[in-house]
């Protein structure tokens, strides 16, 4: 799911890999929304807040959704450079020191986050957390798919989807019929995963508050060890038929 790149990369891999962490994206958001009033996912519509609160010289409100927006940014930027290093030390499975990161921020939050809210802590906070988590996420997903998957905002994807749905009715049965069907299929996948994950994260949180994290954090340990497991599998496999 993760560590298939580049040629290797199969439109099954990028399928189980928008369903899984598009689902996760939308559990994420929606804890944000519940818990601190705040989206988590994206950062358009922060702009937006931002230069709301400049125009009314609310400066300090100002500063907040410049920090959102920097926190998202600072995510998908160490996701993308711990990538890039561990490429240039011949690494070969790059996704983990992003995945991991996140799952520690998703554990971290799931176990603490309400004892935070409750002591003080700043909802300002827990949604620069969420955000950073969220970039990490956003970055690691676009290197890893080669730009075919993004998994934590629609904005873009809805625009995509109308120009293809909008291709397919001129296009004729072929290669490139097939290649539009399956970006439609992808499209449809992320949105419905991310629909989804909001739905039943919502439910969870009304029994869990913010432990709805933990939920999330272990649909994605699980793929890392699902990954991770298949990967010794196939180097046992392999060595064995060497001998």
């Amino acid at each position: 799911m993760f560590r298939h790149q580049g040629k290797r990369r199969t439109y099954r891999h990028n399928l189980r890999l928008a369903g899984l962490l598009s689902f996760i994206a939308g559990m994420v958001n929606i804890s944000g929304v519940l818990s601190v009033n705040t989206l988590t996912t994206n950062v358009t519509g922060h702009f937006a807040f931002f230069a709301e609160q400049v125009e009314r010289k609310q400066y300090s409100l100002a500063l907040t959704f410049l920090l959102y927006i920097t926190a998202f940014f600072l995510g998908s930027f160490l996701s993308s450079l711990v990538t890039e290093l561990s490429l240039r030390k011949g690494y070969k499975r790059t996704h983990v020191g992003p995945v991991f990161c996140e799952i520690v921020i998703l554990l971290l939050m799931g176990m603490e986050g309400d004892r935070m809210l409750q002591s003080g802590v700043s909802a300002t906070t827990v949604a620069l957390l969420l955000l950073f988590a969220m970039g990490l996420q956003n970055a690691l997903v676009t290197r890893v798919s080669k730009s075919v998957v993004r998994t934590t905002h629609l904005t873009g994807l809805f625009t995509d989807l109308g120009i293809e749905l909008s291709q397919l009715l001129f296009c004729k049965r072929g290669g490139q019929w097939m290649k539009l069907v399956r970006s439609v299929n992808l499209k449809f996948a992320i949105i419905f995963s991310f629909f989804g994950g909001g739905i039943v994260g919502g439910y969870v949180y009304s029994v869990l508050n913010l432990g709805t994290l933990l939920v999330a954090c272990g649909l994605l340990a699980l793929a890392l060890a699902y990954d991770t497991l298949k990967l010794s599998y196939y180097r046992l496999f392999r060595a064995q038929h060497r001998t």
